[in-house]
C-alpha cells in the first residue's frame, strides 16, 4: 500500500519514480503541469487560472465534473452541490496536495461519474510563496516528505490567518474563487503540531454554537458520526483534533475555536459546512497521504448522499441569518465537558541529555485506550443588536476594497447629507504588546455609542445589515468582535489625537473656562482632592480641562462606522 499513490502520480503526471518515491510531493510548476494535463486529457475536469498571489504566479481553481464551460460551471456551482478543497495553504504539510490528485485519478477510472455527483473544486496550491520555498528541515517535528514548502508567504504571512484582514493578495484571490462557488462543503487540509497519540487523522469542526441550528445539527449530528464510522472501516480511527487542556492529553481536549480569520472560520461565517483536517505529523508521509484520501472520499460521497438535505439546511441558514437580530459573539469554552474515548501513548519524564532536566516523552512500548475529558461547549458572552444599516467613510478605501471583495452590496452618497446616527467613541483598549501577522491587534476595546447629528459627504456608503453574509459584515464592523476591522488595526489612525496645547498658553484659558463653569470647577476641584497623582501633575489638570473644552477635538477616538435605522432617513 505505501507506494500506491507513487504509482498512480507517476501514471498522470509522467514524474520520474526518484522524484515520487512513496516520500515526495510535487512542487508548484510539477504540480500545475499535472493538473494542466488532466484538464487537457478529460473533459470533464476543467483547470481555471482565478488570479495572482504575493508571489506574482497565478492561484489555479480545478473543477471535477462542471459544465466545460467557466460562466457555466460557476453557475452550477451555486445552483447545485458544491465542495471546495483547500490545499497547500501551509505548504509544509502538503498531504493533501497528493491525496486530491490520487482522489481526481481515483474518480477518472473508478466510473464513480453519475448524474447527481457534486461539482469538486480543489486548489491545488493556496499558498504559491511557500510553495516555492521548498526544504527538508523547515518542520522539525514532521516525518517526511523529503522536500516541502513553507509555513509563510512571500510576505512571511500566515495565510490561515489572513481571511479578514486580506493583507495577501492570495486571499483577494481565494475571495473570488469562494464567492464564486459558494461551496456548500469546505475542507482545509492540515498536518497537526502537538501531542504524540496513536492516530493519523484528526479533524476540527465548526464550533456548534456559533452555527445556524439546522447546519449545527446536519454536521455535528449526522456528518462528523458518518466520517468517524467510515474512516474506521478504512482503518483511520477519527477523532476530533488534539488541542489540548494541560500538557498531555489526559487532561483533556478542547474543540478548536474557528474564528474567522482561519479558512474554516471564514466559510463557516459563510453558512458552509466547514471542516479542517489534521494528519499527525509523526507519522510517515505515505501513510499520511492515504489517510487524507481516505477522508476526501468519505467528505465527498457525504455530500453526494446527503445533497438534498444539504440544500435544505443551507436555505434554513440563510433564512437564520437574514431573522437574526442579535449578533453573538466573543465565544470562550465552557468547563462542560464529556467524556471521549481516546487511543494515547503514555507519557513519561526521563530526564534530558541534553539539558540534565525532566523532559516529555510519550513510550510507544505503553500505549493505551482510555476516557479522558473533551470540552466541546462554547457560550458567547456578548451580543450586539444589529442596526438596519451601516455607514462607513469613504476615505476608508481600505476597507471598501474588502467589503467589495466579499461581494457586500452598499449605495454611495451623491450628496453631502446630515443624519442622526449612533457613532461610536473609543474610551480606552488593550494592544498586543508584540506584532501578530503583521499587526498589534487590539482587544479589550471601552466604547462609548452615542447619538449624533453626522454630517455625511458625497462618496460615503451606506450597508444595508439586510443581504446575504450579514454575519460577515457585522463581526467585521461591530467593534468588539474578535476579528473586527477596528481591533485589526484598520481604524488606527483615528485614535490618535492631532492637536495640542501649550501650558504656558492654555494656563490662562483653562482658568477662564473654570470661572465660566461652575459644575466643571466643582469636579475638578474634587479631582484634585480625591486622586493624589492628579493634584500633583500640572498637565494632568491642564489636559483634564481641555478635554472637557470646546478647545479639544471633537473627532478624537471617534471611529468612521455610523449605525442607524431606516427611519432616521425619513
Amino acid at each position: 500500500m505505501k507506494h500506491i499513490f507513487t504509482i498512480i502520480l507517476f501514471f498522470i503526471s509522467g514524474l520520474t519514480f526518484g522524484q515520487l518515491n512513496g516520500n515526495s510531493t510535487p512542487n508548484y510548476y510539477e504540480l500545475i503541469s499535472i493538473y494542466e494535463s488532466l484538464a487537457n486529457d478529460h473533459d470533464e475536469i476543467e483547470l481555471y487560472q482565478m488570479g495572482y498571489s504575493d508571489y506574482g504566479l497565478p492561484i489555479y481553481l480545478c473543477i471535477i465534473n462542471g459544465a466545460q464551460d467557466s460562466l457555466l460551471t460557476f453557475q452550477k456551482a451555486k445552483n447545485s452541490t458544491t465542495i471546495l478543497i483547500n490545499n497547500a495553504i501551509h505548504p509544509g504539510e502538503p498531504d493533501g496536495v497528493n491525496a486530491s490528485l490520487m482522489w481526481i485519478n481515483d474518480w477518472v477510472y473508478s466510473g464513480k461519474k453519475t448524474k447527481d455527483f457534486p461539482l469538486i473544486a480543489i486548489i491545488p496550491a493556496y499558498n504559491v510563496g511557500g510553495m516555492m520555498n521548498r526544504s527538508a528541515t523547515s518542520r522539525a517535528n514532521q516525518d517526511g516528505p523529503e522536500e516541502y514548502g513553507f509555513r509563510g508567504n512571500a510576505q512571511n504571512l500566515d495565510l490561515n490567518r489572513d481571511f479578514i484582514k486580506m493583507d495577501s493578495k492570495n486571499m483577494f484571490t481565494f475571495a473570488k474563487i469562494y464567492h464564486g462557488l459558494d461551496p456548500d462543503l469546505f475542507l482545509d487540509t492540515h498536518v497537526s503540531n502537538g501531542a504524540d497519540y496513536q492516530y493519523t487523522m484528526t479533524y476540527i469542526a465548526s464550533v456548534r454554537e456559533r452555527m445556524s441550528p439546522s447546519l449545527g445539527h446536519l454536521m455535528h449530528d449526522d456528518m462528523v458520526p458518518y466520517l468517524e464510522e467510515k474512516s474506521s472501516k478504512y482503518g483511520f480511527d477519527l477523532i476530533p483534533y488534539v488541542d489540548l487542556k494541560g500538557e498531555v492529553p489526559e487532561f483533556g481536549i478542547q474543540i478548536f475555536n474557528d474564528l474567522p480569520r482561519y479558512a474554516m472560520g471564514y466559510a463557516s461565517l459563510m453558512n458552509s459546512i466547514s471542516f479542517t483536517l489534521e494528519t499527525h505529523m509523526l507519522k510517515p508521509f505515505y501513510q499520511r497521504v492515504k489517510a487524507t484520501k481516505v477522508f476526501i472520499d468519505n467528505f465527498i460521497e457525504w455530500g453526494q448522499l446527503k445533497h438534498k438535505e444539504i440544500e435544505i439546511a443551507r436555505a434554513l441558514a440563510r433564512q437564520w441569518e437574514s431573522d437574526m437580530s442579535y449578533y453573538p459573539f466573543n465565544f470562550k469554552l465552557t468547563e462542560v465537558h464529556d467524556s471521549i474515548k481516546f487511543k494515547g501513548f503514555e507519557a513519561t519524564h526521563p530526564l534530558s541529555q541534553v539539558t540534565g532536566m525532566e523532559r516529555l516523552k510519550y513510550d510507544h512500548d505503553q500505549p493505551y485506550e482510555k476516557e479522558i475529558p473533551y470540552y466541546n461547549e462554547f457560550k458567547a458572552m456578548d451580543s450586539v443588536f444589529i442596526s438596519d444599516f451601516y455607514i462607513v467613510g469613504g476615505q476608508c478605501s481600505d476597507v471598501i476594497v474588502r467589503l467589495k471583495a466579499n461581494r457586500i452590496q452598499f449605495s454611495v452618497f451623491q450628496k453631502d447629507t446630515l443624519i442622526q446616527l449612533e457613532q461610536t467613541k473609543i474610551i480606552d483598549f488593550e494592544t498586543a504588546s508584540r506584532p501578530y501577522e503583521g499587526h498589534f491587534i487590539h482587544n479589550g476595546v471601552k466604547k462609548e455609542v452615542s447619538l449624533a447629528a453626522v454630517q455625511l459627504k458625497k462618496g460615503d456608503i451606506l450597508i444595508s445589515s439586510n443581504q446575504k453574509n450579514k454575519r460577515f459584515l457585522v463581526s467585521v464592523l461591530e467593534t468588539n468582535s474578535p476579528d473586527s476591522y477596528f481591533n485589526w488595526n484598520f481604524f488606527d489612525s483615528y485614535l490618535q489625537q492631532k492637536e495640542y496645547f501649550s501650558p504656558y498658553v492654555f494656563e490662562d484659558k483653562a482658568l477662564q473656562i473654570l470661572n465660566k463653569n461652575s459644575e466643571l470647577k466643582k469636579r475638578f476641584e474634587l479631582k484634585k482632592v480625591n486622586e493624589p497623582s492628579f493634584a500633583n501633575s500640572s498637565w494632568d489638570q491642564l489636559f483634564y480641562i481641555y478635554k472637557k473644552s470646546d478647545y479639544y477635538e471633537p473627532t478624537h477616538n471617534v471611529l468612521p462606522v455610523f449605525r442607524g435605522m431606516y427611519e432616521t432617513l425619513k
